[in-house]
């Protein structure tokens, strides 16, 4: 697995950097071909917190996780546990999903007073909608650990939203 670490506004040590490869190489189990693989970690110190973000993307979809704590180490070992919990979450309707198609990048064979604030966009983003029905966009969307996900819904023919309600169930929003 090729890792690429970054700091935001944090210099990355040799021994976080080492500290960080060897754990986020214990998921190679998980995907077939971990040589093609690359996992994106960002480094973010803000106050007392310390944050790490780990994106993993694979051909069809993308584990995404953040986690923040006080010690650095500690949230290296929590993001590894997360990612972990991920995959073996989804393992099963990845398995069921993909079946008969073409195979995954994933190893599926393991055990589971108010003031007025003027608003400013602070991020964008450019995304590649690859069509898919709703169950994968409900996978992907837990994958990512996110509260919604946009896909081109090929069942609805449209653009659609999948988001985590309060109540722990799901919606989607079609756009015509």
């Amino acid at each position: 697995m090729n890792i690429n670490i970054r700091g935001d506004k944090v210099t990355v040590t040799k021994a976080m950097k080492a500290q960080i490869e060897s754990k986020l190489l214990k998921l190679e189990k998980y995907f077939k071909d971990a040589s093609n693989i690359t996992a994106y970690v960002n480094i973010k110190i803000t106050n007392q917190s310390q944050t790490i973000e780990v994106t993993i993307p694979t051909s069809k979809f993308t584990v995404r996780s953040e986690e923040s704590n006080e010690d650095l180490y500690t949230a290296v070992d929590l993001i590894i546990d997360k990612i972990e919990r991920q995959i073996r979450k989804n393992k099963t309707k990845l398995k069921k999903k993909y079946k008969d198609i073409e195979p995954l990048d994933f190893n599926l064979d393991f055990e589971n007073e108010e003031k007025i604030v003027e608003s400013k966009i602070i991020k964008r983003k450019n995304l590649e909608m690859k069509p898919m029905d709703e169950e994968e966009a409900l996978i992907q969307l837990e994958l990512l650990g996110h509260d919604f996900f946009i896909f081109k819904n090929i069942e609805e023919e449209c653009v659609s939203v999948i988001y985590k309600r309060k109540d722990k169930h799901f919606g989607i929003i079609n756009v015509k």
